[in-house]
């Protein structure tokens, strides 16, 4: 069988993606599509943990240890807005929308994390740093694209967008396709009821 590729994310409600696709309109403008790979705004998730390959077998195991990890954590609220961009605005890579994030997101995202690791799946190296990927910036890139990405970031203000009740957490398969990568969902987890 095929491996699937699957990661544990937290769905962003309709509203507030269409809410990101508006308030950034002039800047995917200014920067384009030969520049920039834009995250379709369907597509945006917060990324608790990538997993990557895994075989279809492994998908019981997975959503045991989400269920598991879930039950520890009660709802809570994620903030979105403002705008930033790995790893530096003069060297901007990835392209991201901002979260406000309670304690509640960084210890759910830990265990999920410690949780994988148990099961064998490898550790992130870098710390978790919440966001929402507008888009990545196509590499190789030259001084003067990189300087036009610049100034077009600092030209672009992004108030608060709204709020997210995060009540579920979500294994989804990511199929890369030419078209892009289409995300379904496999396993819901919801979180703990008060």
């Amino acid at each position: 069988m095929m491996p699937l590729r699957v990661f544990i994310a937290v769905e962003i409600p309709p509203s507030i993606r269409q809410a990101i696709h508006s308030q950034t309109e002039s800047l995917r403008a200014a920067l384009g599509r030969d520049l920039v790979r834009w995250v379709p705004a369907e597509n945006m998730h917060l990324t608790l943990k990538f997993i990557g390959d895994v075989s279809p077998a492994s998908v019981d195991a997975l959503a045991k240890m989400l269920t598991a990890e879930t039950q520890t954590c009660a709802p809570f609220a994620l903030t979105v807005g403002g705008l930033g961009s790995f790893p530096t605005p003069k060297r901007a890579r990835v392209i991201w929308i901002g979260l406000h994030t309670p304690a509640a997101l960084t210890s759910l995202q830990r265990g999920l994390e410690a949780a994988a690791a148990r099961l064998g799946y490898e550790e992130e190296a870098r710390p978790f740093s919440p966001h929402l990927t507008l888009g990545r910036v196509r590499q190789p890139i030259g001084a003067s694209d990189q300087q036009k990405v610049r100034i077009a970031l600092e030209k672009t203000q992004i108030g608060a967008l709204g709020t997210v009740e995060v009540t579920a957490v979500h294994l989804f398969k990511s199929d890369l396709k030419p078209s892009g990568a289409e995300y379904t969902r496999l396993f819901s987890a919801p979180l703990k009821s008060i």
